[in-house]
């Protein structure tokens, strides 16, 4: 926005600490500021008593605030209505707009750039200035480009019209993924009805590839994401730099169980672009026999409810570092094995669900450049 002048925030903002004494017996309800300007935390109420504090800052909606600590990663907002009369600590400093020259709106928007946040960092210093709380001096003697207040108006208009559009959107793109879920999952019932029940051992069986190192040689390492969301690459290993690891080869079609996070959905069927990789010794490989079973099958019923809780039991352990995978238990796991036809018939629902599913990730991650779009033709 170069046509408009640079005002000092000190020239539109004032300073405008509301300072309160914690009293014993009364209940305070507790905001804060979420980072990367998606607005204000509303939390519950506590009371005097149960808090370390003796004095808090009440704030009022329409009112600009930030996070000393957090203003780095954009904990920047305009108070919202929710949280009107709410109480903040002295990390949350508090100001008052001159509304004949600034909009609230406009200014809400304008925090919510990221190289704003990093201009206000950069006046820190050393290595830590990411770390360093925000102050307020440094806030109000940063510059922002004003147009004329109707201006403001059409830009916070359009911005917010774009904002709900998003919103709508997005809403939709969960709707349709929450249905198209609730189809796959009775669709799977009608195909498992009936079926006859297996260990899974005697048709996908723990099958280790040990890899033979070379000292210069380069292996591809491969992880796997919790909550079913499939295999990634981790950086490349050299072979002298490995000690106590022991990697293993993962072929194509394997199920890929990490033994220390399976517990929460973290294995995968590996795909063509990863065969011959490897994996460390913290992951099982399950060699399934596709005469009787198909990979992606097996995979959709341990990632349902039953099946997971099935994983879950074969990982004991209180802590999540401690909930290892034991080999004889996930062999033992039952699980149900219609005919192949009907395995066939489920995997092709899955591609197509997939192929759905891609094409709406495909438009989300047009929808996140939207607004940053926007927001760099209005401020840049």
């Amino acid at each position: 926005m170069p046509s408009f002048p640079l005002i000092p925030l000190g020239e539109l903002l004032t300073y405008a600490p509301d300072p309160h004494g914690v009293e014993p017996d009364r209940d305070y309800p507790i905001a804060g500021v979420y980072g990367f300007g998606r607005g204000m935390i509303q939390r519950a109420a506590v009371t005097g008593r149960e808090m370390a504090a003796t004095q808090l800052f009440r704030i009022r909606a329409g009112q600009f605030i930030y996070s000393r600590l957090k203003s780095f990663e954009g904990a920047y907002a305009i108070v919202s209505p929710e949280v009107d009369g709410y109480f903040v600590s002295n990390e949350f400093p508090t100001f008052d707009l001159h509304h004949e020259q600034l909009e609230p709106g406009f200014l809400g928007w304008y925090f919510r750039q990221n190289r704003v946040w990093r201009q206000l960092a950069s006046g820190g210093k050393g290595i830590g200035a990411r770390r360093e709380r925000l102050h307020p001096r440094r806030l109000l003697d940063h510059a922002i480009p004003l147009p004329p207040i109707e201006q403001q108006r059409r830009i916070i208009a359009k911005l917010d019209g774009a904002a709900l559009q998003l919103k709508t959107l997005r809403w939709t793109a969960d709707t349709a993924r929450a249905e198209l879920n609730a189809t796959m999952e009775a669709a799977f019932r009608k195909v498992i009805a009936g079926a006859p029940r297996v260990a899974i051992g005697d048709v996908a069986p723990i099958l280790r590839r040990p890899v033979e190192l070379e000292s210069n040689g380069v292996y591809a390492e491969l992880g796997v994401r919790s909550f079913g969301k499939g295999l990634f690459k981790k950086p490349d290993v050299i072979g002298g730099e490995l000690t106590w690891q022991k990697p293993f080869r993962i072929h194509c079609g394997d199920i890929v169980f990490s033994n220390i996070k399976a517990w929460e959905g973290a294995f995968a069927v590996a795909k063509p672009e990863h065969h011959g990789k490897v994996g460390s010794h913290r992951y099982l490989t399950c060699v399934v026999d596709t005469r009787n079973a198909t990979p992606n099958f097996l995979w959709y019923f341990l990632q349902s409810d039953a099946g997971l809780a099935q994983v879950q039991a074969a990982s004991p352990g209180s802590a999540d570092r401690n909930r290892t995978l034991s080999q004889r238990k996930l062999a033992a796991i039952e699980i149900p094995l219609p005919s192949m036809d009907a395995q066939f018939w489920f995997d092709d629902l899955q591609q197509k669900a997939s192929d759905v599913q891609a094409g709406q990730r495909g438009v989300a991650g047009e929808l996140d450049h939207l607004i940053p779009a926007l927001m760099h033709q209005v401020f840049e």
